[in-house]
């Protein structure tokens, strides 16, 4: 059987709002799904690092999925986290996300032992293959080192592709290391590789990536979908100052805190433990580089 890959280009690694008894604002996540979609992305990450997935209880992360069904999102444009440390769990949430039709399963390695040999990963990926060979879900790995302290590296992913050449079909890379991405993009043709930064478009637009899983595309999906459309190199220059201002600042709680500001709602910058709110300091730092940043577009 033959996966049909159609996510490409601008995909937002959507954030999750939190309520303020702490779980996931349902209402708040569709709202703001719907304002990416019509707003510049191609698609979204649904229950990815910045969604903060691993934060939350397996029936928390059916619930967000529920809700973007439940709400009529076109579920044929996003992926969603599955991957957990409990081969299990992630069998559980990868099935949900089968059966409710999302575009993807994104995966992270059990990030829990580190050291493993491949042999365990392949297992891995073999038990949600065959978890979901009745209502079969692309699979995206997920590549972040830094986080898993597990890498889906270059032969490994050859030998994921050689075992089940219908079902592997892509990777996410936060690694920040786009020699690894180039490389894992040359091992197949076929094979859609998503670096997690809008710097690459322009890049991506050549053909060696099949676009961007973006953090910072919750803020400036607008104008990345303008470098990623029309190749627009003004726009990249603008949407790259942005992600910049969270240099050397916590990612998840920074885009939170700038999503607050710019749709006027203070409820978006709520994040769950052990994750802490943006700095005073930190938020007024990047709402003032943002804010310049729009400034200049528009003049």
């Amino acid at each position: 059987m033959t996966l049909t890959k159609t996510l490409s280009g601008v995909i937002a690694a959507i954030a999750t709002p939190i309520d303020e008894e702490g779980v996931p604002d349902l209402k708040r996540a569709v709202k703001l799904a719907r304002y990416l979609l019509d707003n510049g992305c191609d698609g979204l990450n649904v229950l990815g690092t910045t969604v903060e997935a691993t934060s939350f209880s397996l029936a928390e992360r059916k619930a967000v999925m529920d809700a973007y069904k439940a709400n009529g999102l076109p579920l044929d444009r996003l992926m969603v986290g599955t991957g957990a440390a409990a081969v299990s769990d992630a069998v559980a949430l990868t099935r949900h996300a089968a059966e409710l039709g999302f575009a993807g399963a994104l995966v992270l390695p059990p990030f829990y032992y580190k050291g493993v040999p491949d042999d365990g990963l392949v297992a891995y990926i073999d038990t949600l293959v065959k978890a979901t060979a009745q209502k079969p879900i692309p699979i995206y790995l997920y590549h972040f080192p830094a986080m898993s302290g597990l890498p889906w590296h270059v032969t490994l992913i050859k030998r994921l592709l050689e075992s089940f050449p219908s079902r592997v079909v892509g990777l996410k890379d936060s690694s920040g290391d786009m020699a690894f991405a180039r490389s894992a993009a040359a091992v197949s043709s076929v094979f859609a590789v998503f670096p997690s930064t809008e710097a690459c478009l322009i890049e991506a637009r050549s053909g060696p990536f099949a676009g961007c899983i973006s953090a910072t595309a919750n803020l400036n999906a607008d104008l990345c979908a303008r470098a990623w459309s029309n190749g627009d190199t003004t726009a990249l220059e603008a949407a790259v100052t942005i992600r910049k201002l969270f240099d050397g600042k916590p990612l998840v709680s920074g885009v939170k805190a700038l999503l607050a500001h710019i749709h006027g709602d203070a409820g978006l910058a709520r994040v769950r433990p052990p994750l802490a709110p943006f700095s005073a300091a930190d938020r007024a730092a990047v709402v003032s580089g943002h804010d310049a940043v729009r400034a200049k577009r528009v003049a």
